[in-house]
């Protein structure tokens, strides 16, 4: 598994191994960002069940402010961890947030907040914090849990009014088109693998 494009471009991710994940494709990640194209540079971008975080860290290759990943799971989150680190990437600390404040900052921030999607994002909108990017990506049988998310992000105010969320899921899944005030706007299927996207 690669970074596609940006700063990190064909730089490998560390491999998944023995934990029980589906990372995104390195070509259904160059699709999504295609379809972003140049509104992912100085974005703040949601990463929920990030797995290897390889999509977060795309964003940051394309010039994302911030990446924060959704994951729960330890040996997963230590996974994100490296390859971040192997990227030269900091996780949020006092001393990267100096920087990005002074303008200093070559490389966009990482977060990881090690709680359920929902959960997290329910503590993001209760500080007051927006992103212009929800990237969702459970295990495709488990497509009630994009339901979840998707219903909370339409009903909150953690998305910006003009952020997009994006749903992977299997291409034999239809979800719905709405999501309280998040409208279906586009669908591209790739494979067995289809991106979902909603904005408001």
């Amino acid at each position: 598994m690669r970074i596609v494009a940006g700063q990190f471009g064909s730089r490998r991710l560390l491999p998944v191994r023995d934990l029980d994940l589906r990372p995104t494709s390195d070509r259904l990640r160059e699709t999504l960002f295609d379809v972003l194209g140049q509104r992912v540079a100085g974005s703040i971008f949601l990463d929920a069940y990030a797995g290897t975080g390889a999509v977060g860290i795309e964003a940051l290759s394309r010039g994302a402010r911030r990446a924060i990943f959704l994951e729960r799971h330890a040996a997963t989150v230590e996974l994100i961890r490296k390859n971040l680190s192997n990227l030269g990437v900091e996780i949020e600390s006092p001393r990267a947030k100096a920087r990005e404040e002074s303008g200093e900052a070559e490389i966009g921030r990482a977060e990881i907040l090690t709680m359920d999607a929902v959960k997290a994002l329910k503590h993001l909108a209760g500080a007051h914090r927006q992103a212009d990017f929800l990237f969702a990506d459970p295990p495709y049988a488990e497509y009630h849990r994009l339901e979840s998310i998707l219903t909370y992000a339409g009903e909150s105010a953690v998305l910006a009014p003009t952020g997009l969320a994006i749903a992977e899921h299997a291409a034999r899944v239809t979800l719905p088109a709405q999501f309280g005030n998040l409208r279906r706007i586009r669908v591209l299927e790739q494979g067995d693998s289809t991106l979902s996207f909603f904005g408001f």
